[in-house]
Protein backbone atom coordinates (compact mmCIF):
# COMPACT_ATOMS: atom_id res chain seq x y z
CA UNK A 1 0.00 0.00 0.00
CA UNK A 2 1.71 3.14 -1.25
CA UNK A 3 1.10 6.56 0.31
CA UNK A 4 4.23 8.17 -1.11
CA UNK A 5 3.57 11.76 -2.20
CA UNK A 6 0.58 11.90 0.18
CA UNK A 7 0.39 14.33 3.10
CA UNK A 8 -1.69 13.76 6.23
CA UNK A 9 -2.75 15.76 9.26
CA UNK A 10 -3.54 13.69 12.36
CA UNK A 11 -4.98 15.67 15.25
CA UNK A 12 -4.27 14.53 18.79
CA UNK A 13 -1.35 12.43 17.56
CA UNK A 14 1.28 13.02 20.21
CA UNK A 15 0.61 9.66 21.85
CA UNK A 16 -1.83 6.75 22.04
CA UNK A 17 -4.08 5.94 19.12
CA UNK A 18 -3.28 9.17 17.28
CA UNK A 19 0.44 8.44 17.29
CA UNK A 20 -0.21 4.87 16.11
CA UNK A 21 -2.22 6.27 13.19
CA UNK A 22 0.48 8.77 12.31
CA UNK A 23 3.26 6.17 12.45
CA UNK A 24 1.38 3.74 10.23
CA UNK A 25 0.65 6.45 7.67
CA UNK A 26 4.33 7.45 7.70
CA UNK A 27 5.46 3.83 7.43
CA UNK A 28 3.48 3.60 4.20
CA UNK A 29 5.11 6.73 2.81
CA UNK A 30 2.92 9.66 3.85
CA UNK A 31 4.32 12.85 5.30
CA UNK A 32 2.55 13.65 8.57
CA UNK A 33 1.65 16.75 10.54
CA UNK A 34 1.58 15.78 14.23
CA UNK A 35 -0.70 17.73 16.57
CA UNK A 36 -0.74 17.89 20.36
CA UNK A 37 -1.20 20.49 23.07
CA UNK A 38 2.12 19.60 24.71
CA UNK A 39 5.37 20.68 23.04
CA UNK A 40 7.48 17.87 24.50
CA UNK A 41 4.95 15.17 23.60
CA UNK A 42 4.62 16.48 20.05
CA UNK A 43 8.40 16.69 19.68
CA UNK A 44 8.89 13.10 20.80
CA UNK A 45 6.22 11.93 18.36
CA UNK A 46 7.92 13.69 15.46
CA UNK A 47 11.30 12.26 16.48
CA UNK A 48 9.88 8.72 16.65
CA UNK A 49 8.64 9.00 13.06
CA UNK A 50 11.84 10.54 11.75
CA UNK A 51 13.88 7.79 13.44
CA UNK A 52 11.99 5.29 11.31
CA UNK A 53 12.82 7.24 8.15
CA UNK A 54 9.48 9.05 7.94
CA UNK A 55 8.68 12.70 7.41
CA UNK A 56 6.90 14.64 10.14
CA UNK A 57 6.48 18.09 11.67
CA UNK A 58 4.48 19.24 14.67
CA UNK A 59 1.79 21.83 15.35
CA UNK A 60 1.28 22.50 19.07
CA UNK A 61 -2.21 23.90 19.50
CA UNK A 62 -5.59 22.89 20.95
CA UNK A 63 -8.10 21.54 18.43
CA UNK A 64 -11.45 23.29 18.26
CA UNK A 65 -10.78 26.86 17.11
CA UNK A 66 -10.83 27.63 13.40
CA UNK A 67 -7.37 29.18 13.80
CA UNK A 68 -5.90 25.80 14.78
CA UNK A 69 -7.51 24.11 11.78
CA UNK A 70 -6.10 26.76 9.49
CA UNK A 71 -2.65 26.39 11.03
CA UNK A 72 -2.69 22.61 10.61
CA UNK A 73 -3.58 22.78 6.92
CA UNK A 74 -1.23 25.70 6.25
CA UNK A 75 1.63 23.79 7.90
CA UNK A 76 1.00 20.73 5.73
CA UNK A 77 1.06 22.86 2.59
CA UNK A 78 4.09 24.91 3.64
CA UNK A 79 6.19 21.93 4.74
CA UNK A 80 5.11 19.28 2.24
CA UNK A 81 3.39 21.12 -0.62
CA UNK A 82 -0.14 19.79 -0.31
CA UNK A 83 -2.74 17.97 1.85
CA UNK A 84 -4.43 14.66 1.01
CA UNK A 85 -5.62 13.13 4.30
CA UNK A 86 -7.28 14.63 7.37
CA UNK A 87 -7.60 12.38 10.43
CA UNK A 88 -9.53 13.99 13.30
CA UNK A 89 -8.54 12.11 16.43
CA UNK A 90 -8.05 14.77 19.12
CA UNK A 91 -10.20 14.34 22.19
CA UNK A 92 -10.64 14.85 25.92
CA UNK A 93 -12.80 13.21 28.58
CA UNK A 94 -14.77 14.89 31.38
CA UNK A 95 -16.90 11.99 32.60
CA UNK A 96 -19.66 12.40 35.16
CA UNK A 97 -23.36 11.66 35.42
CA UNK A 98 -25.83 14.10 33.87
CA UNK A 99 -26.96 15.78 37.08
CA UNK A 100 -23.38 16.52 38.10
CA UNK A 101 -22.06 17.58 34.70
CA UNK A 102 -21.07 21.25 34.54
CA UNK A 103 -21.36 23.52 31.55
CA UNK A 104 -17.56 23.56 31.34
CA UNK A 105 -17.33 19.75 31.32
CA UNK A 106 -19.92 19.55 28.56
CA UNK A 107 -18.57 22.40 26.45
CA UNK A 108 -14.91 21.36 26.65
CA UNK A 109 -15.59 17.85 25.34
CA UNK A 110 -17.98 18.98 22.61
CA UNK A 111 -15.58 21.75 21.57
CA UNK A 112 -12.63 19.42 21.03
CA UNK A 113 -14.43 16.40 19.60
CA UNK A 114 -17.35 17.84 17.64
CA UNK A 115 -16.34 21.40 16.85
CA UNK A 116 -12.71 20.36 16.38
CA UNK A 117 -13.75 17.74 13.85
CA UNK A 118 -15.94 20.27 12.03
CA UNK A 119 -13.33 23.03 11.83
CA UNK A 120 -10.50 20.73 10.77
CA UNK A 121 -12.55 18.94 8.14
CA UNK A 122 -13.94 22.21 6.77
CA UNK A 123 -10.43 23.60 6.37
CA UNK A 124 -9.16 20.38 4.80
CA UNK A 125 -12.03 20.29 2.31
CA UNK A 126 -11.32 23.86 1.25
CA UNK A 127 -7.79 22.76 0.43
CA UNK A 128 -8.89 19.52 -1.26
CA UNK A 129 -11.31 21.41 -3.52
CA UNK A 130 -8.62 23.94 -4.40
CA UNK A 131 -6.19 21.15 -5.33
CA UNK A 132 -8.87 19.37 -7.36
CA UNK A 133 -7.47 15.87 -6.75
CA UNK A 134 -9.89 14.56 -4.13
CA UNK A 135 -8.98 13.71 -0.56
CA UNK A 136 -9.64 11.53 2.46
CA UNK A 137 -11.56 12.51 5.58
CA UNK A 138 -11.25 10.00 8.44
CA UNK A 139 -13.00 10.95 11.68
CA UNK A 140 -12.63 9.05 14.93
CA UNK A 141 -15.88 8.07 16.58
CA UNK A 142 -16.56 5.68 19.45
CA UNK A 143 -18.89 2.83 20.43
CA UNK A 144 -20.16 5.26 23.08
CA UNK A 145 -21.56 7.41 20.29
CA UNK A 146 -23.31 4.42 18.74
CA UNK A 147 -24.84 2.88 21.88
CA UNK A 148 -24.36 5.38 24.72
CA UNK A 149 -22.25 4.98 27.85
CA UNK A 150 -22.94 5.74 31.51
CA UNK A 151 -21.41 9.03 32.64
CA UNK A 152 -20.57 10.21 29.12
CA UNK A 153 -23.34 12.58 28.06
CA UNK A 154 -20.81 14.96 26.53
CA UNK A 155 -18.57 12.34 24.91
CA UNK A 156 -21.39 10.12 23.60
CA UNK A 157 -23.21 13.11 22.18
CA UNK A 158 -20.11 14.46 20.45
CA UNK A 159 -19.13 11.07 19.01
CA UNK A 160 -22.67 10.43 17.72
CA UNK A 161 -22.58 13.87 16.13
CA UNK A 162 -19.30 13.08 14.37
CA UNK A 163 -20.80 10.03 12.65
CA UNK A 164 -23.82 12.09 11.67
CA UNK A 165 -21.59 14.72 10.09
CA UNK A 166 -19.59 12.05 8.24
CA UNK A 167 -22.75 10.72 6.61
CA UNK A 168 -23.67 14.22 5.47
CA UNK A 169 -20.16 14.96 4.19
CA UNK A 170 -20.13 11.72 2.21
CA UNK A 171 -23.11 13.07 0.26
CA UNK A 172 -21.76 16.59 -0.13
CA UNK A 173 -18.19 15.69 -1.12
CA UNK A 174 -18.66 12.71 -3.41
CA UNK A 175 -18.63 14.71 -6.64
CA UNK A 176 -15.28 16.23 -5.65
CA UNK A 177 -13.71 12.80 -5.19
CA UNK A 178 -13.44 13.28 -1.42
CA UNK A 179 -14.38 10.37 0.82
CA UNK A 180 -15.56 10.74 4.41
CA UNK A 181 -15.61 7.83 6.86
CA UNK A 182 -15.67 7.29 10.61
CA UNK A 183 -13.65 4.79 12.63
CA UNK A 184 -14.76 3.72 16.10
CA UNK A 185 -11.71 2.03 17.70
CA UNK A 186 -11.38 0.18 20.97
CA UNK A 187 -7.84 -0.11 22.30
CA UNK A 188 -5.85 -0.29 25.49
CA UNK A 189 -4.92 3.32 26.23
CA UNK A 190 -4.45 5.46 29.31
CA UNK A 191 -8.21 6.14 29.22
CA UNK A 192 -9.45 2.55 28.89
CA UNK A 193 -7.03 1.28 31.54
CA UNK A 194 -9.13 3.10 34.13
CA UNK A 195 -12.38 1.28 33.24
CA UNK A 196 -13.07 -1.14 36.14
CA UNK A 197 -14.19 -4.15 34.06
CA UNK A 198 -11.13 -3.90 31.81
CA UNK A 199 -8.51 -3.10 34.46
CA UNK A 200 -7.75 -6.62 35.81
CA UNK A 201 -7.40 -8.06 32.30
CA UNK A 202 -5.14 -5.22 31.18
CA UNK A 203 -2.99 -5.53 34.32
CA UNK A 204 -2.66 -9.27 33.72
CA UNK A 205 -1.66 -8.60 30.11
CA UNK A 206 1.22 -6.44 31.32
CA UNK A 207 2.63 -9.55 32.96
CA UNK A 208 1.98 -12.00 30.10
CA UNK A 209 2.57 -9.61 27.21
CA UNK A 210 -0.68 -10.60 25.50
CA UNK A 211 -4.32 -9.65 25.89
CA UNK A 212 -6.76 -12.54 26.37
CA UNK A 213 -9.08 -13.67 23.56
CA UNK A 214 -11.96 -12.39 25.70
CA UNK A 215 -10.74 -8.85 24.95
CA UNK A 216 -9.14 -9.30 21.54
CA UNK A 217 -12.00 -11.20 19.90
CA UNK A 218 -15.19 -10.97 22.00
CA UNK A 219 -14.84 -7.30 22.93
CA UNK A 220 -12.68 -6.25 19.97
CA UNK A 221 -10.08 -4.51 22.14
CA UNK A 222 -6.36 -4.66 21.39
CA UNK A 223 -3.38 -2.37 21.16
CA UNK A 224 -3.30 1.02 19.48
CA UNK A 225 -1.28 -0.52 16.66
CA UNK A 226 -4.07 -3.04 16.03
CA UNK A 227 -6.39 -0.17 15.11
CA UNK A 228 -3.94 1.79 12.95
CA UNK A 229 -4.11 -0.21 9.73
CA UNK A 230 -7.68 0.82 8.95
CA UNK A 231 -6.64 4.48 8.90
CA UNK A 232 -3.97 3.75 6.29
CA UNK A 233 -6.39 1.59 4.30
CA UNK A 234 -9.07 4.31 4.20
CA UNK A 235 -6.41 6.84 3.20
CA UNK A 236 -5.27 4.72 0.26
CA UNK A 237 -6.36 4.49 -3.36
CA UNK A 238 -7.78 1.04 -2.59
CA UNK A 239 -10.52 2.72 -0.53
CA UNK A 240 -11.48 5.33 -3.14
CA UNK A 241 -15.04 3.97 -3.42
CA UNK A 242 -15.70 3.73 0.34
CA UNK A 243 -17.53 6.69 1.87
CA UNK A 244 -20.17 7.43 4.50
CA UNK A 245 -19.30 4.38 6.60
CA UNK A 246 -18.63 3.87 10.30
CA UNK A 247 -16.10 1.13 11.05
CA UNK A 248 -15.58 -0.71 14.34
CA UNK A 249 -12.08 -2.00 14.91
CA UNK A 250 -10.00 -3.34 17.77
CA UNK A 251 -7.92 -6.36 18.64
CA UNK A 252 -8.70 -9.17 16.20
CA UNK A 253 -12.08 -7.80 15.11
CA UNK A 254 -13.26 -5.43 12.39
CA UNK A 255 -16.88 -4.67 11.52
CA UNK A 256 -19.20 -2.04 10.10
CA UNK A 257 -21.69 -0.21 12.29
CA UNK A 258 -25.16 -0.24 10.74
CA UNK A 259 -26.91 3.00 9.97
CA UNK A 260 -30.02 3.61 12.08
CA UNK A 261 -33.03 1.95 10.47
CA UNK A 262 -36.78 2.08 11.13
CA UNK A 263 -37.85 -0.93 13.15
CA UNK A 264 -41.24 -2.40 14.08
CA UNK A 265 -43.17 -0.30 11.55
CA UNK A 266 -46.95 -0.02 12.10
CA UNK A 267 -49.62 1.94 10.25
CA UNK A 268 -52.91 3.48 11.34
CA UNK A 269 -55.33 5.37 9.12
CA UNK A 270 -55.61 9.08 9.92
CA UNK A 271 -52.60 9.12 12.20
CA UNK A 272 -51.95 7.99 15.74
CA UNK A 273 -53.70 9.17 18.90
CA UNK A 274 -52.27 8.44 22.33
CA UNK A 275 -55.00 5.81 22.80
CA UNK A 276 -54.11 4.18 19.47
CA UNK A 277 -50.48 3.93 20.56
CA UNK A 278 -51.46 2.26 23.83
CA UNK A 279 -53.24 -0.41 21.82
CA UNK A 280 -50.31 -0.85 19.43
CA UNK A 281 -47.60 -0.84 22.09
CA UNK A 282 -47.54 -4.63 22.65
CA UNK A 283 -46.55 -5.00 18.99
CA UNK A 284 -44.01 -2.17 19.01
CA UNK A 285 -42.47 -3.33 22.29
CA UNK A 286 -41.25 -6.52 20.62
CA UNK A 287 -38.76 -4.36 18.69
CA UNK A 288 -37.21 -2.38 21.55
CA UNK A 289 -33.46 -1.77 21.19
CA UNK A 290 -30.92 -2.25 23.97
CA UNK A 291 -28.83 0.66 25.24
CA UNK A 292 -25.19 0.76 26.25
CA UNK A 293 -22.46 -1.71 25.42
CA UNK A 294 -23.24 -5.37 26.05
CA UNK A 295 -20.34 -7.36 27.52
CA UNK A 296 -20.03 -11.10 28.09
CA UNK A 297 -20.57 -12.41 31.61
CA UNK A 298 -16.91 -13.49 31.85
CA UNK A 299 -15.94 -9.84 31.72
CA UNK A 300 -18.58 -8.33 33.96
CA UNK A 301 -18.64 -11.09 36.58
CA UNK A 302 -22.39 -11.54 36.14
CA UNK A 303 -23.85 -14.98 36.85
Amino acid sequence: MDLNNKVAVVTGSGQGLGLAYAKDLARHGAAVVINDVNQETAGKAVASIRELGGRAVAVVAPVGPTETAQLLVATAVREFGRLDIMVTNAGVLRDTVLWKMSDEAFDSVVNVHLRGTFTCVREAVLRFREQGTGGRIICIGSPAGQRGNFGQTNYSGAKAGIVGMVRTWALELQRAGITANAVCPVAVTAMTETVPIFRPHIEAAKETGTLPALLRRDIGMGTADDAAGIITFLASDEAAAITGQAFAIGGDRVALWTHPQLNGISYHDNGWSAEDLVGEWPVLSEHLESVGEEFPAELTGAK
